[in-house]
């Protein structure tokens, strides 16, 4: 029994580049590979339908940089209550050590 091929994702890129770019035919590629027919269009289906997806980092990014600069904005504000708050804990004691 023949063993199943695996091919690695950077493999499969460029076979599916070659041949949507018109640089080499779907028939030479699965001749050059021994790939059927049916393999190499379920590779540009895939390659197709993820294309959108190549794009979706950077909407992830936007959204993790307003989270960082909300968190950032959040501690600022706290760092200004609590300094606020240790000025009103000395004035307090050195008031009321004084009576």
């Amino acid at each position: 029994m023949r063993q199943r091929r695996h091919f690695s994702a950077e493999f499969k890129a460029r076979v599916v580049l070659d041949v949507l770019s018109g640089q080499k035919r779907a028939s030479a590629v699965c001749r050059e590979y021994q790939l059927k027919p049916d393999v190499l269009s379920r590779w540009k289906a895939d390659f197709v339908s993820q294309a959108a997806t190549v794009f979706a980092g950077d909407e992830r990014t936007q959204r993790a940089e307003q989270r960082i600069a909300e968190v950032e904005r959040l501690v600022g504000r706290l760092t200004l209550e609590l300094a606020g708050a240790k000025k009103a804990v000395l004035l307090s004691a050195g008031s009321s050590g004084f009576r």
